[in-house]
């Protein structure tokens, strides 16, 4: 039996600004404000998603009053029926990235009982990453209480041979075409189709057929947290309806779909002792096993060569900073998708910010069977713009 499957799909009926409903992902631009309050002026009081999300940027203050927000935006868009029901359905989705290439994927419920997010996990569904207990009952405080879920969840496929979601391009004029839009804030454009069922038939076959083929069926691409929290809140709230999330599903062979390293920064700390303490850490004894890393701060970029322990060089360095910041809790870590963020970021005083080369994206299936969950943030898909955007939704109560 599948676990991922057709679910009933809510979208908002054709009055609505579509533009203004779609938002990004809640964990991107966590240290940048001035993006959520640009997109707050452009959702301003029409429907929109971003009235019923939590930006991470926000995790650091009371958030009691905007999570009562996004209980009362959600009943209240329940209540005056502004969403058509698709029932039992897949979604065929293109996304037109920023630098104009299309992302392809099929948007269904994935069976959190196939699922496990702990590092050696044997199921057909497994974290590419670690995944943070702390980070989790917040999250289910949220999520226990909601009406409705929307997804930034990407599941990864190791379909080589493209046989799962890329045949649905082709049959596009037996879909019903849903949604066409611009989305804010340099997001590109995306396309929403409601497949038929004939088709929907022809992607259970070919996932099943996947399955057979690979150690394990998918990879958590994007929200390792986010499906970690569905499955807490079905292992608190078994139902029905509780042990599925819905996702969208990605080829990892996918042109479009890039492999970018996800930065770290480093807030209230001294640059030089943080660097003098990479280098104790991990000195260089073999030349041919080193990692190169370029550490910002200031105007100052400078390029600094470490010992190797790992195959990875963002291993390396999240264990060397999670040993420090052990010892330095008065300093801050982020997480940043992109250079020029980073930099920008680096800039600020007492800051320092890591910039290194990131994995290949084939190399994730063969590392996550062979070692388990990679280290935390190893990879970000993508540029900051190119996340997925809240679209749909799905009752969840």
């Amino acid at each position: 039996m599948n676990v991922f499957k057709p679910c009933n799909i809510l979208l908002p009926k054709s009055s609505v600004d579509m533009t203004r409903w779609a938002a990004i992902a809640c964990d991107q631009h966590s240290s940048d404000g001035a993006y959520w309050q640009a997109a707050e002026a452009i959702a301003k009081d029409a429907p929109s998603t971003l009235h019923m999300v939590l930006p991470e940027y926000y995790l650091s203050t009371d958030t009691t009053a905007r999570q009562d927000a996004i209980d009362r935006a959600m009943k209240d868009y329940l209540d005056a029926e502004l969403f058509d029901t698709y029932e039992n359905a897949y979604l065929y989705i293109e996304r037109t990235q920023s630098d104009g290439s299309v992302r392809r994927g099929i948007l269904g419920a994935v069976d959190l009982e196939a699922y496990d997010y702990h590092k050696g996990a044997s199921t057909p569904i497994r974290a590419s990453e670690e995944t943070v207990a702390e980070r989790i009952p917040p999250r289910v405080k949220i999520r226990e209480k909601a009406l409705l879920e929307m997804p930034h969840v990407m599941l990864l496929i190791d379909d080589f041979e493209k046989t799962v979601i890329e045949p649905l391009a082709k049959r596009t004029a037996a879909f019903t075409l849903l949604y066409d839009f611009d989305l804010m804030l340099g997001g590109g454009h995306i396309k929403g189709y409601l497949v038929d069922q004939d088709t929907a038939h022809a992607i259970d076959f070919a996932l099943e057929a996947l399955k057979i083929k690979n150690p394990f069926l998918f990879a958590v691409g994007d929200g390792n947290h986010s499906l970690a929290t569905a499955k807490a809140c079905y292992e608190k709230n078994p139902s029905p309806i509780t042990r599925y999330a819905m996702c969208e599903v990605v080829n990892i062979h996918d042109p479009a779909l890039a492999f970018e390293p996800i930065y770290r920064v480093l807030f209230g700390a001294d640059p030089t002792d943080v660097i003098e303490a990479l280098k104790t850490a991990l000195p260089v004894k073999d030349a041919a096993h080193t990692h190169t890393l370029v550490c910002c701060y200031g105007d100052t970029q400078t390029t600094v060569t470490l010992g190797a322990v790992s195959t990875l060089t963002v291993t390396d360095l999240q264990n060397v900073l999670d040993e420090y910041l052990s010892r330095h809790p008065e300093i801050g870590i982020d997480y940043i998708h992109g250079e020029k963020e980073t930099v920008a970021l680096s800039q600020q005083e007492n800051t320092v910010g890591f910039r290194f080369d990131g994995m290949k994206k084939e190399d994730l299936f063969p590392a996550v069977a062979a070692d388990g969950a990679l280290v935390r943030k190893t990879f970000s898909m993508g540029e900051s713009a190119d996340k997925r955007y809240y679209i749909e939704c799905r009752k969840i109560q």
